[in-house]
């Protein structure tokens, strides 16, 4: 792992690491909780509906693994659809490269990171806490919620493992790093349509329509990070159940 990259060889895996493989040309990331013997508890779509009906859940959140008519010897049996799953590592990658999520990130690293949705600022909480509020979730009916992919996704799912923080409100948006990025990608377009109006030169309008799209970039990357939100607090594992039962009414 580095700067750049956070990679990871099967052989430096460890029980409660965060780990995540790239869908879709690196457009969105499935996220999981490792918890040993080759065993991810994550969150998926299966069985339930997204919350939000639209393409974006079809192209974004196509997250668990395609069907197989010969069922995975490797993955543990069950007959669980509420979305919270376990899979062998096989499975949960789907083909992908295996990457492990970063926490107590430097936040001049964690600027200058070229993807979103792979660190935060957050410290981790021990890895045995992380693996009980995993498997808690996993035998659980509903245990995380109705997934949707802007305020409840896999990601979501994987930073609460790790850290016991959730976002209480229930307009706000998602605490991943996928959904802050995709409102300050929109902002910044937003921000560049209006400097084509702008009463200055074609290489002026380029220079201020870089320089705000990088600036509104980072901000938004920033202010989105679950450690600096003041909606978030943090909420025990046996009480998940009722957070997002409030959310949902």
């Amino acid at each position: 792992m580095g700067l750049f990259s956070n990679r990871l060889d099967r052989e430096s895996l460890k029980p409660g690491d965060h780990i995540y493989s790239w869908r879709a040309a690196y457009i969105y990331a499935h996220h999981g909780i490792y918890v040993g013997d080759e065993k991810v508890i994550h969150f998926t779509r299966t069985g339930q509906k997204t919350g939000t009906s639209s393409v974006v859940d079809v192209l974004m959140v196509s997250s668990a693994p395609l069907p197989s008519l010969i069922p995975c010897p490797n993955c543990p049996p069950t007959n669980n659809t509420n979305g919270v799953i376990a899979s062998c590592l096989d499975c949960f990658l789907a083909g992908g490269v295996l990457y492990r999520f970063e926490y107590s990130t430097n936040p001049a690293i964690f600027l200058a990171k070229p993807l979103d949705a792979t660190c935060t600022l957050a410290p981790s909480d021990p890895p045995e806490t992380v693996v009980f509020r995993a498997n808690y979730l996993l035998d659980l009916e509903n245990g995380f919620g109705c997934y949707n992919v802007f305020k409840n996704n896999c990601q979501d799912f994987a930073i609460y493992c790790k850290t016991g923080l959730l976002v209480s409100n229930k307009k706000s948006i998602s605490q991943s790093g996928h959904v802050a990025s995709i409102f300050g990608k929109t902002l910044t377009g937003v921000v560049s349509g209006m400097l084509k109006f702008a009463n200055t030169n074609i290489y002026a309008k380029t220079a201020l329509g870089v320089g705000s799209g990088v600036v509104t970039h980072f901000v938004s990357r920033y202010s989105y990070d679950i450690s600096i939100r003041s909606d978030v607090i943090k909420v025990p594992v046996e009480e998940v159940v009722q957070i997002h039962h409030k959310k949902a009414n």
